[in-house]
This record gives C-alpha cells, sequence and structure tokens, in this order.
C-alpha cells in the first residue's frame, strides 16, 4: 500500500518508492538522505502535524508537512 509520508500514524515505518517536486526541494532532500530504497519510521508530529521527525539512514531528521507530502512510500509489515 502506497502512502504519503505526510500521512503516516507516529509508529509507522515504509519503504521510500519515490520522492516528487522540481529543482532546489528535490535536490535537497535528497541531500538529507530522502532517497528511494530507504526506509523510514516516523518517530513525533507537532501537535498540528507540521514537522515531523523520523528516523531514516540511521539518523533524526525534521521535515515539514510540505516536504513531507512529497515522499511516496510503502508501508511496511501489518500496519
Amino acid at each position: 500500500m502506497l502512502k504519503r509520508l505526510d500521512e503516516f500514524k507516529i509508529g509507522e515505518t515504509g519503504l521510500i518508492k519515490k520522492v516528487e517536486g522540481e529543482g532546489r526541494l528535490r535536490r535537497r532532500l535528497f541531500d538529507m538522505g530522502v532517497t528511494p530504497g530507504a526506509t523510514v519510521y516516523l518517530r513525533k508530529k507537532a501537535p498540528l502535524g507540521d514537522p515531523i521527525e523520523v528516523t531514516i539512514r540511521g539518523y533524526e531528521l525534521t521535515l515539514r508537512k510540505s516536504e513531507a507530502c512529497l515522499v511516496v512510500l510503502e508501508v511496511k509489515g501489518d500496519q
């Protein structure tokens, strides 16, 4: 099942299938390690859902909701 990162619930894990967007924003996500094939675990969400904190490639990363909606993942497990 495919979902965007901004739709994930706390504790969900997924495998990045594609990163949308263009130009600098896409390049910035790639530079932070948000690339197809990486596993992402949603750790925390701010009270209004922006920003979110994820674990990716062994480190914690905070993303804005506008960035998270560009990341399409395949949900792992029975979640």
